[in-house]
């Protein structure tokens, strides 16, 4: 029986070259300098800081760049509030989202039952989703449909097995 697994998951290798290359920009930019602007990553946190919340906002916008320019879903970042640090500087603390939580399981489960493919099935495992059915057809239909929805979060389709 062909089965797929649905996943959510961020290259952290193209992570890491994305705020390497940000950092670098934000160390020669004219309008960066003498602002205390920083990134740093810490395991699945991205640490910013900066003088202003003007910059803040500008050094976030860099790193969106580099993101998309290296093919990491914006939808896998989640934003924590800008907050006061010492001297009167800004940070704030982005986090790398990974695996497909219980309600987005469910969401995932409901939608693929709602598209009433006959012997097409979904499962929960771990913080992925386990797609089954008898035709290989109706798996790639599942595929299409699931990429046409947005259900907020980054999704990647492995182990395509006939």
């Amino acid at each position: 029986m062909p089965t797929f697994d649905v996943v959510s998951e961020a290259d952290m290798q193209e992570v890491r070259n994305a705020l390497d290359q940000a950092s670098r920009e934000i160390s020669t930019r004219f309008d960066f300098k003498d602002t205390g602007s920083a990134i740093e990553l810490s395991g699945h946190e991205i640490k910013l800081a900066s003088a202003t919340e003007d910059r803040l906002r500008a050094v976030v916008q860099v790193l969106e760049e580099k993101l998309v320019k290296r093919s990491v879903s914006l939808k896998a970042l989640d934003r924590g509030p800008v907050e006061e640090a010492a001297k009167g500087t800004v940070r704030q603390t982005v986090t790398i989202k990974a695996g497909i939580s219980a309600d987005h399981a469910r969401q995932l489960n409901r939608f693929i039952k709602d598209l009433k493919l006959k012997g097409v099935s979904s499962q929960a495992q771990g913080d992925q989703l386990r797609v089954s059915g008898k035709k290989r057809d109706d798996l790639q239909a599942v595929i299409a449909a699931l990429k046409a929805e947005d259900f907020g979060i980054p999704l990647q389709f492995n182990n395509f097995r006939d």
